[in-house]
């Protein structure tokens, strides 16, 4: 927080080239960001993983790490990274990997989660995706901590069956991912009955080191006109996040079992109903849960809700059919 209540995100924006990063610089964010926190390259990496991982992205990693390092020490409790990255382009695959690497090797101790958009066939911009994506899954598993996978087709698919938006621009998909990102975070920035922090929801959501690739929805989703006329209850917000329909990433949870789940619920909403909704998805759908982990399902209860709504729930899943997603590559 600066001076006159202006929040200052702690969050540093790296790209290879210098368009998108300018387009941050003049547009209507730009006072938001510290301005030396916008690193850029400027040849790009051309969508090669190689480029951002070891040529172009090698030269830049050292800067990115001071301006890291600055942020780190700023902080009074620090309790891990985010990172938020494509893994089909060059940028967010090679050098994306490469700073969580890094970084991973200088604050060992540290939470890595990383927001990781897997390409899908259906919504493809190069050639090269499945390659970036390999190569980077790879470094994923050893070195982040958490990944929540989310794909575009399923965005894609949410604007136009659920919102009834016939024409989606990257604004909206971005405005999906975002609040999911909030929701993810919720416990660490505002008081609740149940807080669960990133550790808290590591250790809930990954049974084996290895298995950290979760799926991700968010409740309530629907078309904003009618959001008026809506009165939604915790049973409502279960049903809808557990809904196939409201997945981020474009596998169908129907076709594996839950690991685990985390549900993060944000409003007046009290912790009574929220377990017996999750006691009565357990008793319903036994055969989606697996046996071996009992009480799989972890929540999170927080009193303040998102602008605009009265409550809603965040939804995180570590199933095996994110197999799907990989599979696909």
């Amino acid at each position: 927080e600066a001076a006159n209540n202006r929040y200052v995100p702690r969050a540093v924006l790296v790209d290879l080239e210098p368009g998108t990063i300018d387009t941050i610089r003049t547009g209507k964010f730009r006072d938001l960001f510290r301005p030396d926190n916008f690193i850029s390259g400027n040849n790009g990496a051309g969508n090669v993983w190689a480029k951002g991982h070891y040529t172009e992205g090698a030269e830049l990693v050292d800067s990115v790490l001071d301006v890291v390092r600055k942020e780190a020490e700023n902080s009074d409790s620090l309790q891990g990274f985010q990172f938020t990255h494509s893994l089909g382009g060059g940028t967010g695959s090679g050098m994306g990997t490469l700073l969580l690497a890094k970084i991973r090797e200088e604050y060992p101790d540290r939470m890595m989660s990383t927001f990781s958009v897997v390409p899908s066939p259906k919504v493809s911009d190069t050639v090269v995706e499945p390659y970036n994506a390999t190569l980077s899954v790879h470094q994923l598993v050893e070195n982040s901590d958490m990944a929540f996978c989310i794909d575009n087709e399923a965005l894609y698919d949410i604007c136009f069956n659920t919102l009834k938006n016939t024409n989606p621009a990257y604004d909206d998909l971005n405005a999906l991912v975002s609040m999911v990102m909030s929701g993810v975070t919720t416990s660490l920035r505002f008081p609740g009955q149940l807080n669960a922090d990133l550790r808290k929801m590591a250790v809930n959501l990954v049974p084996f080191p290895r298995l950290h690739f979760f799926m991700v929805g968010f409740a309530p989703l629907g078309n904003p006109k009618s959001a008026a006329f809506r009165n939604v209850t915790v049973a409502d917000l279960t049903q809808q996040m557990f809904d196939a329909k409201n997945m981020m990433a474009a596998s169908d949870p129907r076709h594996g079992r839950y690991l685990a789940v985390a549900a993060i619920f944000r409003g007046k909403i009290s912790t009574n109903d929220v377990e017996e909704q999750m006691v009565n998805v357990q008793a319903k759908n036994t055969n989606y849960f697996v046996e071996w982990i009992p009480n799989n399902v972890k929540t999170a209860v927080c009193d303040i809700p998102p602008m605009g709504l009265e409550m809603s729930a965040t939804f995180i899943g570590n199933n095996t059919c994110i197999q799907e997603l990989f599979r696909r590559v």
